[in-house]
């Protein structure tokens, strides 16, 4: 019938990497967008202003990166589901309040579509160059969660899993595309609104007289968030605090603070990780590689396998908490790990880490920005089989 037939082609559509990501926000319930625009990652600034109007919601372009981030701060706070969106120059001025959001245990999203750098860079070339800055960049202890897309469709689902597990672990959440992903094209499913699993931050169960802000559910040892404007009173400030929210010098309670922003993300790791996997069984080479640089690894371990060498593939979709535990297991018996990035080593110390000397692993480093081919990995696979 042709009004079915309708209705089939619009749950598809064909979209750039960072049309995917705005799309995917907006299915999960983004209803505020704060950023400044800087390539390669503006589309998704460009989508929002589009598309945050018709249902509501607000979009604003700060005067810059820092205004950006501060903006979608105070709008979480205010009980919006909020995002920016930026690449690599932009990440790093981000940093210091992304260290507030996580003090303050807000809910945010940050996108950073990387580009080479340092500094400016390389606006319009790709990288990995931004994987440790994800980790490390702002000062302090804390649990990080950051996934990495390697397809259009990942640009989408990833988006609404991000800001699931944003409100579900009251923090930020970051997303490391790449120019490559944010700027290819491919077919995207969109999924039906009423089969989406949409996580909500956990609100206060108590009158706001008996409300202890920062009281963490001890099954979640995440605590309840009450949005500034609906009769609940809490102080937000980046000084660690007690429960009540307010600045402490009390060692034990900043202990327990500072414990807590690690232990409510690493007790849950198994909520959190993610990781792709092919021809893993009795692999003696394996291929561990994230975003842009998987799908070049993915082809290159398959042609490897098709000559009858011992292959395997690996690839983390999230590269925070990083699934280790998963691939050490995985990897057991290989000779070699190989680490392809678009960096010179940033990855390859976590693989090193993790695997603790059971296997040989070797970086490949790219920093020309351009993109693997997967005959130059494939090259290197058949080197070391």
């Amino acid at each position: 019938m042709p009004g079915s037939e309708k209705s089939e082609k619009s749950d598809v559509a064909f979209w750039q990497g960072n049309t995917a990501l705005a799309y995917g926000a907006l299915a999960a319930g983004c209803n505020f967008f704060g950023g400044y625009p800087i390539t390669p990652s503006s589309e998704i600034a460009e989508v929002m202003a589009e598309e945050l109007p018709k249902i509501g919601g607000k979009f604003i372009q700060m005067e810059d990166e820092i205004g950006g981030i501060a903006s979608i701060i105070g709008a979480s706070i205010a009980g919006a589901k909020a995002l920016t969106a930026t690449s690599g120059p932009g990440f790093s001025l981000k940093q210091e309040n992304l260290g507030l959001a996580y003090i303050a245990e807000i809910p945010i999203v940050v996108v950073d579509v990387m580009r080479g750098g340092p500094s400016t860079g390389l606006p319009t070339k790709t990288a990995q160059q931004d994987i440790m800055q994800a980790r490390w960049g702002t000062h302090g202890d804390h649990g990080t969660i950051c996934y990495s897309p390697s397809s259009v469709q990942e640009c989408y689902d990833l988006a609404i899993r991000a800001f699931n597990m944003a409100e579900r672990f009251r923090q930020p959440v970051l997303i490391l595309s790449d120019e490559v992903v944010g700027h290819m094209r491919e077919k995207v499913t969109k999924r039906n609104p009423n089969n989406l699993k949409i996580v909500n931050r956990v609100r206060p169960s108590v009158p706001p007289e008996k409300f202890t802000p920062y009281a963490p559910d001890p099954l979640t040892e995440v605590p309840a968030m009450a949005s500034f404007g609906d009769g609940y009173s809490w102080h937000v400030t980046g000084l660690t605090t007690s429960d009540w929210g307010f600045p402490t010098n009390n060692p034990p309670e900043i202990e327990k603070k500072m414990l807590r922003l690690m232990s409510k993300v690493d007790r849950f790791r198994s909520e959190i990780v993610e990781y792709e996997t092919e021809y893993m069984d009795g692999a003696n080479v394996v291929v561990v590689a994230c975003g842009s640089v998987g799908r070049s690894a993915m082809r290159a371990v398959r042609d490897a396998r098709r000559r009858g060498i011992p292959a395997g593939f690996f690839r983390p979709v999230s590269l925070w908490p990083f699934p280790g535990e998963e691939l050490a297991q995985k990897s057991l018996g290989a000779k070699i790990i190989l680490v392809p990035e678009l960096n010179c080593g940033q990855m390859v110390l976590e693989v090193e880490r993790v695997i603790r000397g059971r296997s040989e692993v070797r970086g490949i480093s790219l920093v020309n920005g351009e993109l693997f081919k997967p005959s130059e990995i494939g090259r290197i696979i058949e080197e070391v089989a």
